[in-house]
């Protein structure tokens, strides 16, 4: 009933599950380099942080965004500019690749968010492809087709040309994205924005300005997404077109989807699941990887309706309460939060 708790209790009142659960996480994110490729393991780290920031905004916000691409991509550039040209350790220029993400998203989510549902999505698409389109002219700066080359992997004079080392140089950088995104879900401003997921209209009735809020999440969520991208660009030495190009979007989308969204974990699974199965096809010599991957991708959605996670939270639930070992309910996702914390002007 160990695991019964753990995975089931993920939203749970037990301290002690939060804390195993830490334990396996970081047990896991500590060993990763150890159990797959290198470069494998620091594209899971980085897309499952991109993952969690979307996860703010589409699980827990309930705001399908399709232009997050713009955001890992920006930085993914900023940063490799801010390496190149400054020299600097790549933790600067990874967090001032996220700063660039932050102010990006600002305007476009002060647009974006006076609307809702698909017209959202929509907009944010607009928003990701006009980023592409001038990541695509701007040659000077961005290299065009060919891309931002020759990003250094430097920090305090230390050799990081070893994919394995580097991994645990970044490391630090994506779980301190995770804290963040953990920090924000917990926290009274998280509450806030499960209220406006669920019932928008109540939320503003009750004196929250639902437009701000949404505005400072759009914005949390670029940050990270840019922390994420960033780590990704120095990790491969180079920041090309498809860092923004819809697709990407699509893609973080759908680890969302898979894993399970609102849950934090969920989007870290779901990466995983895809990096790991996208490196298997390519180096199986598969060529027709997305179509395999897409027809994965749709069989999972039918018989995990609530994701990977969610769904096998929700079955080792019931499978406690029979067993008279009860794991924490699950949290509904039409529950009112509570406490409700009282309106910031």
């Amino acid at each position: 009933m160990i695991v019964s708790r753990l995975v089931a209790g993920t939203r749970g009142r037990s301290p002690l599950v939060r804390v195993g659960l830490l334990v396996v996480g970081l047990a896991v994110a500590f060993g990763l380099p150890w159990m797959i490729y290198p470069p494998v393991a620091l594209d899971i780290t980085a897309w499952a942080l991109f993952a969690v920031a979307l996860d703010l905004l589409l699980g827990y916000t309930g705001l399908l965004s399709f232009g997050h691409a713009a955001f890992w991509g920006s930085s993914a550039y900023a940063t490799g500019l801010i390496a190149i040209e400054t020299g600097l350790p790549f933790y600067v220029a990874v967090l001032g690749g996220a700063v660039v993400a932050a102010l990006i998203a600002l305007p476009i989510a002060m647009l974006s968010v006076r609307r809702t549902g698909i017209y959202f999505a929509m907009v944010t698409l607009a928003f990701a492809q006009l980023i592409y389109f001038v990541a695509n002219q701007w040659r000077s700066l961005t290299g065009g087709e060919n891309g931002l080359q020759g990003i250094p992997r430097e920090a305090f004079g230390l050799d990081l040309a070893d994919s394995f080392y580097f991994y645990y140089a970044a490391l630090p950088l994506v779980l301190l994205g995770f804290l963040g995104a953990w920090r924000v879900v917990h926290s009274p401003f998280g509450r806030v924005m499960v209220a406006i997921r669920e019932n928008p209209a109540r939320a503003r009735a009750l004196g929250y300005p639902v437009d701000r809020y949404k505005v400072q999440v759009f914005v949390i969520s670029a940050f990270l997404a840019g922390i994420a991208g960033g780590v990704y660009a120095v990790g491969h030495g180079f920041a090309s077109l498809q860092e923004v190009y819809w697709t990407t979007s699509g893609k973080v989308v759908v680890m969302n989807i898979l894993g399970g969204m609102g849950t934090l974990w969920g989007p870290v699974l779901g990466a995983g699941v895809i990096v790991v199965l996208e490196d298997y096809l390519a180096t199986a010599g598969i060529d027709a990887v997305g179509i395999v991957t897409g027809a994965i991708f749709v069989v999972t959605v039918l018989v995990f309706r609530r994701g990977i996670w969610g769904t096998a939270r929700r079955l080792l639930s019931r499978r406690g309460r029979d067993g008279g070992d009860a794991a924490p309910d699950e949290e509904p996702l039409t529950q009112e939060p509570s406490p409700t914390p009282a309106p910031q002007g």
